[in-house]
């Protein structure tokens, strides 16, 4: 295939691939398309390790790396808040909310030694907090030093500095936009592509869906390519995405029952069996919203009777020990960590009923991509 953004990075096929795990990033990569590392919650020795993993793995073949920060949050105007900060505006009464449902769905705490890591809401006060700009600085260096061909960033465009080092060393960066008006800034800012992300996708989205929003960001950003996302994990919807002037798509959550995927066995298991009307866009695990598989847990959280989820990142902060403490004791069958156990994960999450290498997932994409176009052109026949 040959488009813009095929030309770009010079791989075969435009199937942009998200994941945090480094097997299907380079999986991806070998298949002919392009997998992408996202590395906000990697700590930057655990990013490096990573990302000389795949280099390993894929040799010259490109692949980018996903960092997060946001354009506004707790902070932000100052570079962002330390985690003594960050801790110190958590209320109290939210505190008391998350306590009790821990204790109501009789949820373990953790050993000393899950404890003692190095989690999103671990460190001491002074810690950069997560998802700043501060915090993912030392994420980029290790990127841009290892290769990535790619950097994007997913809330809102990249901070100017990143978009200049990225732009002295020859490595092109992108953002995900939800409204044309955030495209058209992105586009302003000097990116070199934008992912047009509608509402059926995973993770955090807007409110406009992916058949309207494509070719409204594709009409206001002109050269600029544009990748379509958001409910993307088939060759038609790919065929669809580009029929509206995409040059390529950013598929995330149909990686999430690979084989090669690191998602829990519990949460594996609810997303092959879920349908497509299973998620919400919750803000109970980071603050902003953000699409995800339902469970007990936003239940808990969408109750107008029970506090409100925190804005970013107070919302990380104080949620992430509680979700580790879920992970760790999901495996037990009918426990409460069992109900509450959720993940971040798109409408396409209702076609995700086998788990298959993702090798397989990108050459189905590609097959039933060519008799969609090909269906699609003998319509136009005499």
């Amino acid at each position: 295939m040959k488009t813009p953004m095929t030309d770009m990075f010079g791989i075969d096929v435009p199937i942009f691939a998200f994941t945090h795990c480094r097997d299907v990033v380079a999986a991806v990569c070998k298949a002919g398309g392009l997998g992408v590392l996202g590395g906000v919650a990697h700590s930057p020795t655990q990013l490096e390790i990573d990302l000389e993993w795949i280099k390993a793995e894929v040799g010259d073949r490109p692949f980018g790396v996903d960092l997060i920060v946001p354009a506004k949050y707790a902070g932000s105007e100052q570079g962002g808040l330390n985690m003594g900060q960050v801790r110190n505006l958590i209320p109290a009464e939210t505190k008391q909310f998350l306590d009790d449902i821990l204790e109501r769905y009789d949820v373990p705490p953790l050993s000393d030694d899950d404890a003692s890591g190095r989690g999103i809401g671990n460190g001491g006060d002074d810690r950069a907090a997560p998802m700043s700009a501060e915090s993912q600085d030392p994420n980029l260096d290790i990127a841009l030093a290892h290769g990535a061909s790619l950097i994007v960033n997913a809330l809102g465009p990249p901070p100017q500095h990143m978009i200049d080092r990225c732009r002295e060393v020859g490595v092109k960066t992108g953002a995900l936009a939800g409204k044309a008006q955030h495209a058209e800034r992105h586009v302003n800012a000097g990116v070199d592509f934008v992912i047009a992300q509608g509402s059926e996708a995973g993770g955090h989205t807007g409110e406009i869906g992916t058949m309207v929003l494509i070719p409204e960001i594709v009409d206001a950003v002109g050269d600029t390519p544009v990748l379509g996302a958001g409910g993307i994990g088939r060759g038609r919807q790919m065929a669809a995405a580009m029929a509206l002037g995409a040059a390529g798509v950013w598929c995330g959550s149909v990686w999430l029952t690979t084989d090669e995927a690191e998602t829990h066995p519990v949460v594996k298991d609810k997303f092959l069996a879920a349908t497509s009307s299973d998620t919400i866009r919750s803000r109970s695990r980071t603050g902003k919203h953000a699409r995800q598989l339902k469970s007990a847990w936003t239940e808990e959280w969408e109750n107008p009777e029970t506090p409100m989820p925190l804005g970013m990142p107070m919302q990380m902060v104080l949620t992430a020990e509680a979700i580790q403490r879920i992970d760790r004791a999901a495996h037990k069958q009918g426990s409460g960590a069992e109900q509450l156990s959720n993940y971040f994960v798109g409408q396409i999450v209702g076609n995700m009923n086998e788990s298959k290498p993702t090798a397989r997932v990108v050459f189905e994409m590609i097959e039933e991509f060519i008799e969609a176009t090909q269906a699609l052109a003998a319509q136009l026949e005499d």
